[in-house]
């Protein structure tokens, strides 16, 4: 697929998995717009008039500011609807956006609460309530190639950056969950998640 110009900026982190979707969104796209590698805590001056809350990722699309990650990434696939992200379906999208809140609120709050940890002897309880959240759901990932799914949505693109983070945090998936472990297979060898990646991301699993 041959990239299409943007004039749109994403002021990405390199490290945080909000970030990382946004990112797999646009390389799934095949988008050729400016991506910002900003460490959070040293936001550029710019992007602090921008954005009021100082978040990343941020999305800037000529007078037009996203920064909500959920609301970048369904910008993104309405504005650029080629390949499709989300079903057309609205019962399916619906269910399809039910799936994208939990992960947000199960895991990547979870995923969160690790990354922030200052107690080290909290980690390994915190490491085991985010790996029995993965797994209690192993059997909705033996049901399609890929997220209830035949197709990539933005469902795979919240999921494979915490997927992605799991050797890095010391979490290993067991035998049992074998279909998520070939799902995150099938995933992390899509050219555009490796195109996704930031350097700090890739050294996660060397």
């Amino acid at each position: 697929m041959s990239s299409r110009r943007s004039i749109m900026t994403l002021f990405s982190a390199p490290a945080d998995p909000w970030s990382h979707r946004t990112r797999i969104v646009l390389a799934e796209k095949a988008l050729d717009i400016e991506v910002v590698s900003v460490e959070p805590g040293s936001l550029p001056e710019d992007l602090l008039d921008l954005n009021p809350y100082h978040s990343l990722p941020t999305l800037v699309d000529r007078d037009l500011v996203l920064y909500d990650s959920r609301v970048i990434i369904e910008y993104l696939d309405e504005r650029f609807p080629h390949p499709p992200l989300m079903p057309v379906d609205p019962v399916t999208r619906a269910q399809f956006r039910l799936a994208l809140y939990r992960i947000e609120r199960d895991w990547y709050s979870l995923l969160g609460e690790i990354e922030r940890e200052q107690d080290r002897k909290q980690l390994p309880r915190l490491r085991k309530i985010l790996l029995d959240t993965i797994v209690q759901g192993v059997e909705l990932f033996q049901l399609k190639p890929f997220f209830l799914s035949d197709e990539f949505s933005l469902v795979d693109a919240t999921l494979a950056p915490v997927l992605w983070r799991l050797a890095h945090l010391q979490i290993e998936l067991p035998a049992r969950a074998q279909p998520i472990t070939k799902y995150t297979s099938r995933v992390f060898a899509r050219p555009a998640f490796v195109r996704s990646l930031s350097d700090v991301e890739r050294a996660m699993r060397r």
